[in-house]
């Protein structure tokens, strides 16, 4: 058989991996590509294989990296069926319509600015009507049942513990009288988290497929509950708002469960207004609780009590633009939590408009803020930012609640790995991950598990008979090298330009000095771009 790395291989996100077996051909995730530019490009290119060859598409979750090229696939041709469990099914149908909607704006913008220069207009990489075109390709399988994907290869999914839904796929491939057993972790959550149960645990593998988000780091472990109601405390007694810009699937319900616990352990005030504005999240909580056969045996138990339809008084839903509108206006404190978590677009904009220049409201961020982003700005102490087109003082409490990372850490994910025994995997394919993650994951993995790794490059090939690989190394590594360089310019970038507003901020008080720093800081810059000159970068 053949094993195709074409996302998510050098780099975190555009999950994808062709399988072909015995003339027959499979995907495993079909993901879309996020970040720089040069990243979110890749999008716009043809597949490197003819989409009317795939026979299926087996899915690991709904995020948009593991699933948002659904709908271009079928749109170029595609016609077999998309296998996910039910939650993923129920959240897909939600996630695709909104990410096309994404693609039909970004591109209507893009356009209008291309046209004044006397560019063609750019098309979507699908529209709203291809992303409702795709669902109908979906069809759920249930968790720990196998079933079979094609005469000579059987399917499980395991529960990764991710978000609602998320699995890990062990899949047996039978060639010429002998099995192979591989194993797709796709993106494994943290264990004893609240709501989702724990990462399963794989009895044994072949050949294993592992991320590595976060293959480098180790989360904070603290009490969270607590946290997040000192920081409520404290914003409800200087009398402000409580803006928590946060992730519309996993993130959004993780806090609900907080505040519902606090709320019922009579720690949370029930006169305090909780305010979910997000028309993805509102749609993502209703799946939840549609599919909670799948949450652990802590979130059964809580929400057993209100038979399965909490109780929750204060608890209010902005359905509309006009009454998220209303919120800016409203009189009294609240705890909002709105789309996006890095408060790069969405809602949220609106509230950090009216908010952050409030000396008695609080901005609170519980997710990984990327560089460049809004949110990235304000946690590194930007005084002055532009929101919405408008300069907006920073007056705000910025506070930031680390370790809710719906992904498992260096040490759980070695955890994981080490208990896969019979047989212990022959190679173990490392991905999804930034350099530095996977470096790390994979000397850890050697060391500790004492089993042979590769990282992949996008277009590699393992040739795989029984346990034993051969891999062919693509012809275009340079593609990621250059992303990765292209991170390194654009993060330089971001700290010059933090830098560089910094000192302009106190220019008026020791303007010579600080104008010498401006010099110095624009000849760093400079430098690097011409170090990069060569990779045709920046």
């Amino acid at each position: 058989m053949r094993l195709e790395f074409w996302g998510a291989a050098h780099t975190v996100t555009g999950s994808c991996y062709l399988l072909e077996s015995e003339e027959r051909r499979f995907l495993i995730d079909c993901g879309m590509f996020q970040g720089t530019k040069r990243v979110r490009q890749l999008n716009y290119d043809d597949f490197s294989f003819n989409p009317a060859d795939i026979e299926a598409v087996v899915l690991t979750h709904a995020h948009i990296d593991h699933c948002g090229l659904i709908p271009k696939l079928v749109k170029q041709g595609f016609k077999g069926t998309v296998y996910a469990t039910r939650a993923t099914c129920d959240l897909a149908r939600i996630m695709l319509p909104d990410s096309a909607h994404i693609q039909e704006s970004d591109a209507l913008i893009q356009s209008r600015k291309g046209m004044r220069r006397g560019e063609e207009p750019l098309e979507p990489i699908y529209t709203v009507a291809d992303a409702e075109s795709s669902l109908e390709h979906f069809l759920a399988r249930p968790y720990n049942e196998a079933w079979q994907l094609a005469p000579n290869i059987r399917v499980i999914f395991r529960d990764a513990g991710h978000i609602i839904g998320s699995a890990i796929i062990e899949m047996w491939v039978t060639e010429n009288d002998k099995t192979t057993k591989l194993v797709f972790s796709g993106d494994l959550g943290q264990p004893d988290q609240p709501i989702l149960k724990d990462p399963s645990v794989i009895s044994g593998a072949d050949f294993l497929m592992v991320e590595s988000t976060y293959g480098d780091r180790l989360h904070h472990i603290y009490d969270k509950e607590t946290e997040l109601l000192e920081v409520i405390n404290d914003t409800m007694d200087r009398g402000g708002n409580l803006i928590i810009p946060a992730f519309a699937v996993g993130r959004t319900q993780t806090l609900l469960y907080y505040l519902y616990n606090l709320w019922q352990e009579g720690r949370l005030d029930s006169d305090v207004p909780i305010v979910i504005d997000s028309p993805l999240a509102i749609n993502a909580t209703r799946i939840f609780f549609k599919n909670y056969e799948d949450f652990d045996e802590e979130a059964l138990a809580l929400l057993e009590k209100d038979g399965f339809r909490p109780q929750f008084p204060q608890l209010k839903i902005c359905a509309t633009p006009e009454e998220s509108r209303a919120l800016n206006s409203a009189e009294g404190s609240a705890i909002i939590i709105s789309a996006s978590g890095m408060a790069d677009a969405g809602r949220v904009l609106h509230h950090l408009k009216h908010n952050l220049w409030r000396a008695e409201s609080t901005i609170l961020f519980v997710g990984y803020q990327a560089e460049g982003s809004l949110g990235r700005r304000l946690i590194e102490g930007m005084r002055r930012v532009r929101v919405m087109g408008e300069e907006v003082a920073v007056r705000a409490k910025i506070k930031t609640l680390n370790g809710f990372s719906a992904h498992a850490d260096a040490n759980q994910l070695i955890d994981w790995v080490s208990k896969i025994q019979n047989p212990k995997p022959a190679k173990v394919f490392i991905l999804h991950g930034e350099a530095q993650s996977q470096e790390a994951l994979k000397d850890r993995i050697q060391k500790e598990c004492g089993e042979e790794v590769y990282i992949p490059f996008r277009g590699d090939v393992a040739k795989i008979t029984g346990r034993a690989s051969e891999v062919q190394c693509s012809n275009i590594p340079e593609v990621s090298v250059e992303m990765e360089m292209e991170e390194v310019l654009r993060g330089f970038d971001a700290d010059y330009r933090m830098l560089r507003q910094r000192a302009l901020q106190y220019v008026i008080r020791q303007p010579k000095a600080m104008e010498g720093l401006v010099k110095v800081l624009t000849k760093a810059r400079n430098y690097m771009r011409k170090l990069l000159m060569p990779y045709n970068i920046g």
